[in-house]
C-alpha cells in the first residue's frame, strides 16, 4: 500500500481544493469494502463528503459529521446509501454483546450497534432520524437509496425530504 501510494502522490494534482464539497452534498454509507461510492456515482476528489460507518447508520457521530458538513461546510443535501448482503442485516444487540464479551471478557451490553431486520426499513429510519435532528437544517434534502454489491447499482427508497416535507 505504501508503494502504491508513492505512486499516486507522485501523480497527484488534486492539491489545493476547498474543505468545502464542489457539489455540497453529503453522503452516509457503509465501511464495506465493496461499496466504492465515489466510482459509483462519478464523484472525484472534493465533490462531496464520504461519512462511513458500520451499517451505514445514522448514529451520533455521523449526525455530528452532517452537522459539521453542513453547518460549517456547506452542504445542502444528503443521502443515505445502505447495501445488500450487510454484515448487520440480522445480527442482534445480544450476538454482538455475547461474542465481544466471550473473546474480550469486557462487558459491551452499553455498546447499541445499529443492527437491522430489513434493509428498506433501515434507510427509512436513518433518513427521518436525520430530518428529525434539531441540528440540522430542516431545508436540507435527504434520500435513501440501496446500493446492490453483486451490480453496483443503486435502488431508490425515499425520494429527498425535507423536514417541512416532501422535495423530489
Amino acid at each position: 500500500m505504501l508503494e502504491a501510494n508513492r505512486r499516486y502522490a507522485a501523480g497527484f494534482d488534486a492539491g489545493g481544493r476547498p474543505a468545502a464539497p464542489a457539489r455540497r452534498v453529503a453522503i452516509l454509507t457503509c465501511m464495506d469494502s465493496r461499496i466504492h461510492l465515489e466510482s459509483a456515482l462519478g464523484l472525484d476528489i472534493g465533490d462531496a463528503h464520504m461519512i462511513r460507518n458500520a451499517g451505514g447508520r445514522a448514529s451520533g457521530d455521523a449526525i455530528r459529521s452532517l452537522i459539521i458538513s453542513s453547518r460549517l461546510l456547506g452542504t445542502r443535501e444528503f443521502a443515505v446509501v445502505h447495501h445488500t448482503d450487510c454484515g448487520l442485516l440480522n445480527a442482534t444487540n445480544e450476538d454482538l454483546h455475547a461474542r465481544l464479551h466471550a473473546e474480550t471478557g469486557v462487558d459491551a451490553s452499553h455498546i447499541d450497534f445499529l443492527p437491522f431486520r430489513e434493509l428498506r426499513a433501515s434507510v427509512v429510519e436513518d433518513v427521518e432520524r436525520i430530518l428529525a435532528d434539531p441540528h440540522l437544517d430542516p431545508a436540507i434534502p435527504v434520500s435513501g437509496w440501496i446500493y446492490d454489491v453483486d451490480t453496483g447499482a443503486l435502488e431508490p427508497v425515499l425520494a429527498p425530504a425535507t423536514r417541512g416535507g416532501h422535495t423530489g
